[in-house]
């Protein structure tokens, strides 16, 4: 069985869950079932983790957001963002997000499955994220008012030992937050709901590796 193959069933059958959203957590706040159990509303939206080839290696891509007056300025990200009335369901919200974010037809992919939701108190969004397999390399036309820069992660360096670590974080209010666990990825510090998402696929090529 192959690597896409073995990621497959374990997003299927044997998926972290949760519990791989600990050790990215901040300031250890409840996970995202037992947040969600007390909210009257919440923002819907998808992000697409685009996995492909490269050589004997696999990548994964990730985007940092443009500066702006919001709750996400600067920050890095899976392709995504809030679901459309027109889109047909979360899956559809996380393709066209990924084609107007960073140029990127999924239909030329393989839905690999879903990773566990993941909830923002600081902006509302309940984010579902999608795992693809590109079956092509990809050629990246970036959002210029949304999308600073796009860069890409392989799996050998996500599997490394060292890639977690901790920050101190400025909020708009200017209240420093300390001691925040992050991936330390390509040279950048990666924060939040984005580092939860990347524990649980790191957990998951975990499960496939062993």
């Amino acid at each position: 069985m192959d690597l896409i193959s073995r990621l497959t069933y374990i997003i299927e059958h044997d998926l972290p869950g949760e519990v791989a959203h600990h050790p990215l957590s901040p300031l250890h706040r409840p996970v995202t079932s037992e947040i969600i159990k007390g909210l009257t509303e919440y923002k819907a939206s998808a992000v697409a983790i685009v996995i492909y080839q490269d050589m004997n290696d696999y990548r994964f891509i990730l985007i940092q957001r443009t500066e702006y007056e919001g709750k996400h300025s600067g920050q890095i990200s899976f392709p995504g963002g809030k679901k459309d009335e027109t889109d047909l369901d979360f899956e559809h919200t996380a393709r066209r997000e990924c084609f107007e974010e960073i140029g990127i037809d999924l239909e030329d992919s393989t839905l690999l499955g879903k990773l566990s939701p993941v909830y923002i108190p600081v902006s509302g969004f309940l984010v579902e994220p999608f795992v693809f397999f590109y079956t092509k390399s990809p050629d990246f036309h970036k959002q210029q008012r949304e999308v600073a820069s796009i860069f890409t992660v392989p799996f050998s360096e996500l599997l490394q030992e060292n890639v977690i670590s901790s920050m101190n974080i400025r909020t708009e209010n200017n209240i420093v937050m300390k001691n925040v666990p992050c991936f330390d990825l390509q040279d950048k510090q990666i924060w939040g709901a984005t580092a939860l998402m990347i524990n649980e696929l790191r957990e998951v090529l975990l499960r496939v590796k062993r």
